[in-house]
């Protein structure tokens, strides 16, 4: 924190470690010789999930470029430094001391993408009696109100319906007349393919964002700091200014966009990259706009640079499932954190944490992430979220997983996509059915199992996959629940034609996996 201001503050504007843009909203008014900024890095927001080192540095070191941005721009910057003697670890703390040194007339912030710090700061502000705006985040398409407005008197909430909607109103991949380009909403179908036995054609290195002076100040900060916690720094390459970011987006539509579609849903050992963009960490840091990203896929698909199928299934990931998770998000949290509709009471196993597993699937999917920081969604979803979906561990430890473990990991959208779609803790809310699936998902999507011991084909026996084993578990445990749901009758009916022996055979090598 700077000495103590000579001038008084008038409006003092609050910027979070995601809200990197000096164009946001919240700075529409702002007055360089009245008005100033406060930010803070506290070991709590670094430890109360155990997190990442690539996270951790990447949140800092993007603070401290934009700290640097500002203050270029003239704009005053109260900033505590993780390493400040007097910090007191808390963000709360420190907000505290911010207001009661500076006596702003009014504060100034943009909804944060946690609703912890959001009732955090909220309660600090009224309990010392200081005005305060939340301003909207502008970096999105809607706002929460939109959602609400969706949401209002439907029995349930899809994505494919909100994303059309969205499609609508911004005119973005529609015709002339009103109607999607390409005649279809959705090319989803056309985005499944795996590589076959020769591999992806190309595997390109990742983010190239070589470190500079400020990002090896704080790599060294971190290692130091938080030695203990998981992942390693050495392959730090993640944007953490918005030049780095924009070189990102252009890097992966002129490279990878073409073929995003075919593959995004395809992986392959020793290739965590592939095809995918790397872009969630400067979107969710605000780096980037999505305005700006989905501008340029549709535009590389105007121009025949890249395949409609590719460039629609981009955009719904972001226009459609990112605006979705978020309204989910605002909608139902607090609550919607302690959700568990199947019950699921078991412990993460520790080898999410190291890597250390024989299973070939989930060593090299925990192993990228503990060296990246990064693994693409299906690795997510279908790897190591349904390992723990079908081990039944606690969704919110598997939540908390994903939280610490994932450079763009920012709760709002984090959350939704674990308890709701991977876990399918919130009954129902998010998707229609459990992503539940045996083995065999992962062999046709990867070469992972040809060199992993265990057979996705059987699931009793020394050599059975675990995938598949606790497939046949997960159904019969949750057969009641999921008989009740149409979209899984023909899962369910299966299980009608294994006779009571197997079943207990089935219970005892699963009780045998979760007791390892």
């Amino acid at each position: 924190m700077s000495a103590v201001a000579t001038k008084k503050v008038r409006n003092l504007v609050l910027v979070f470690g995601d809200q990197l843009d000096p164009d946001a909203g919240v700075f529409k008014d702002f007055d360089p010789k009245k008005d100033a900024v406060w930010m803070a890095e506290v070991d709590h927001e670094s430890t109360y999930v155990w997190s990442h080192k690539q996270r951790i540095a990447l949140f800092l070191s993007a603070m401290r470029h934009f700290r640097d941005e500002l203050s270029a721009r003239g704009i005053k910057v109260h900033y505590r430094e993780l390493g400040d003697k007097a910090n007191s670890g808390k963000l709360s703390t420190e907000l505290e001391h911010a207001l009661e040194t500076l006596k702003p007339e009014k504060v100034h912030f943009t909804r944060p993408g946690e609703w912890r710090i959001l009732r955090g700061c909220e309660k600090v502000l009224q309990t010392t009696d200081t005005s305060y705006q939340l301003f909207e985040d502008t970096h999105f398409f809607t706002a929460p109100a939109d959602f609400d407005e969706h949401a209002e008197g439907r029995k349930s909430l899809r994505m494919e319906f909100f994303y059309r909607e969205l499609r609508k109103k911004t005119g973005i991949l529609m015709d002339e007349d009103g109607k999607p380009v390409g005649g279809e909403w959705n090319f989803d179908k056309e985005n499944r393919g795996s590589f076959g036995k020769g591999g992806p054609p190309v595997e390109t290195a990742g983010p190239v964002s070589e470190p500079d002076e400020i990002t090896a100040e704080v790599l060294r900060l971190v290692e130091d700091h938080f030695p203990k916690h998981p992942g390693s720094l050495k392959h730090f390459r993640w944007p953490v200014t918005r030049r780095a970011a924009l070189h990102a987006l252009n890097d992966f539509v002129k490279h990878r966009l073409p073929d995003f579609g075919t593959y995004q849903d395809a992986m392959w050992t020793d290739a965590p990259w592939l095809y995918h963009a790397w872009l969630g960490s400067s979107l969710n840091l605000k780096l980037l706009n999505p305005r700006e990203v989905v501008s340029a896929a549709e535009a590389a698909y105007h121009e025949g640079h890249a395949p409609l199928p590719a460039v629609e299934g981009f955009i719904r990931q972001i226009l459609g499932w990112r605006e979705y998770v978020r309204g989910v998000y605002w909608k139902f949290m607090p609550d919607y954190l302690e959700r568990n509709s199947l019950g699921a009471d078991a412990a993460l196993p520790d080898f999410y944490w190291t890597g250390d597993t024989e299973y070939a699937c989930l060593k090299q999917t925990i192993g990228q992430t503990l060296e990246y920081g990064y693994a693409h969604h299906i690795q997510r979803l279908m790897v190591t979220g349904l390992y723990a979906l079908l081990l039944g561990v606690n969704p919110k430890a598997v939540h908390e997983w994903y939280l610490a473990v994932y450079v763009d990991a920012v709760e709002w959208v984090e959350l939704p996509n674990v308890l709701g779609m991977s876990q399918y803790a919130d009954g129902g809310v998010m998707a229609s059915k459990p992503y539940a699936a045996t083995g065999k998902y992962i062999q046709r999507m990867s070469n992972y199992c040809a060199k992993c011991p265990k057979n996705p084909a059987k699931r009793t026996g020394e050599d059975a996959c675990p995938f598949t084993t606790l497939y046949w578990d997960f159904l019969l445990r949750n057969e009641k629940p999921l008989r009740r749901n149409q979209r899984m009758s023909l899962q369910v009916r299966n299980i009608d034609r294994i006779d009571e022996a197997e079943r207990s055979e089935i219970r005892a090598a699963a009780a045998k996996l979760k007791g390892a």
